[in-house]
């Protein structure tokens, strides 16, 4: 009999920025105050990259090659790597390809994936469809924003929200049954007028006039997008776990997307956790957009167990929503 090949994680890398943004400098920006913040989002601080010419790559590349001392393994050995990023350094080439090429990945191929901040569960469920088909051993999952590249710092409602980071995974074949066991992912593209970037795309080039009128920004209805934020992704973690004949009780970890901390408490109540086993870092690293989740795997690899069930959960843009159930193999 062939055995089941799972995609196990076997080592987690991250990074962060040194800058930090405080909401006390903030303050000296927009109209805006440390603890309206704090109360409504549950951020002191987040992480911005600086430096001319630095991009979404830089971040991937210090965390993949954290993965890399882990594992004692050489960048030559890496089969795939797939990125989820809506920042990605240029349009073309790819932010992956640019990223092997730093790396010294020269046998891989790669390719970005754009899901907003569901990014990096699209893309773990499409690295691990790839080592669950025999053909690859060794895929690397990076979810990386620089999304101060596309926040307006004269827009309260967006700039106190978001930071830069990168965090990612090496899968690799498991017959044992740890790894991703499964992924439940949504998307709704009739809700992509309440968050988006309203030009640069095909439809809306770049001009003088959406220069100008700031439409290469981050353009998001907060309320609208809360309420299905709320909802979705709460909702869509509890039908994993009934699918999959597990309670909350089953559950060592909720690794949240970090977007906002009463969506996070939504989410856990529905699936009945309590706080001490959810991941929470969005205070220190405000909303990464595609690196929230495998940025909390990286803080929280130190806690989890062989064997530990975990579950993934995130809410974007498009609309993109999901949750991925994983049996931690490390």
């Amino acid at each position: 009999m062939i055995p089941t090949i799972n995609a196990a994680i076997t080592a987690v890398g991250g990074y962060v920025p040194e800058y930090r943004l405080t909401n006390s400098e903030l303050e000296k920006l927009v109209d805006t105050n440390d603890e309206w913040i704090r109360t409504r989002t549950g951020i002191n601080e987040r992480r911005i990259l600086k430096g001319a010419g630095s991009g979404t790559s830089d971040m991937i590349v210090p965390a993949v090659q954290e993965i890399l001392n882990k594992r004692n393994m050489k960048a030559e050995e890496i089969d795939c790597l797939i990125v989820g990023t809506v920042t990605p350094d240029t349009i073309f080439p790819s932010t992956a390809n640019i990223a092997c090429h730093k790396l010294g990945a020269v046998n891989a191929w790669g390719f970005d994936l754009a899901a907003a901040c569901s990014g990096f569960l699209y893309a773990l469920t499409t690295g691990a469809a790839l080592i669950e088909s025999g053909r690859y051993k060794k895929v690397i999952v990076a979810g990386a924003d620089k999304m101060s590249s596309i926040v307006d710092y004269s827009d309260r409602t967006t700039c106190i929200i978001f930071g830069d980071g990168a965090g990612a995974v090496l899968l690799e074949p498991n017959t044992e049954g740890y790894g991703v066991l499964d992924s439940l992912l949504k998307s709704d593209g009739g809700g992509g007028h309440h968050l988006h970037m309203k030009a640069g795309g095909s439809v809306k080039p770049a001009s003088i006039e959406t220069v100008t009128n700031k439409e290469h920004f981050i353009y998001q209805e907060g309320q609208a997008v809360f309420k299905h934020a709320v909802k979705d992704m709460a909702d869509v973690s509890y039908e994993l776990l009934q699918r999959n004949n597990l309670t909350g009780d089953d559950i060592a970890w909720l690794v949240p997307h970090q977007a906002n901390k009463r969506i996070i408490d939504a989410t856990a109540n529905r699936i009945g956790l309590p706080a001490e086993k959810v991941m929470l870092n969005i205070q220190r690293f405000g909303n990464t957009t595609a690196g929230t989740i495998p940025l909390c795997l990286w803080e929280w690899q130190d806690k989890l167990k062989k064997g530990d069930k975990l579950v993934l959960a995130a809410f974007g843009g498009g609309f993109t929503w999901g949750a991925t159930l994983i049996k931690w193999g490390c």
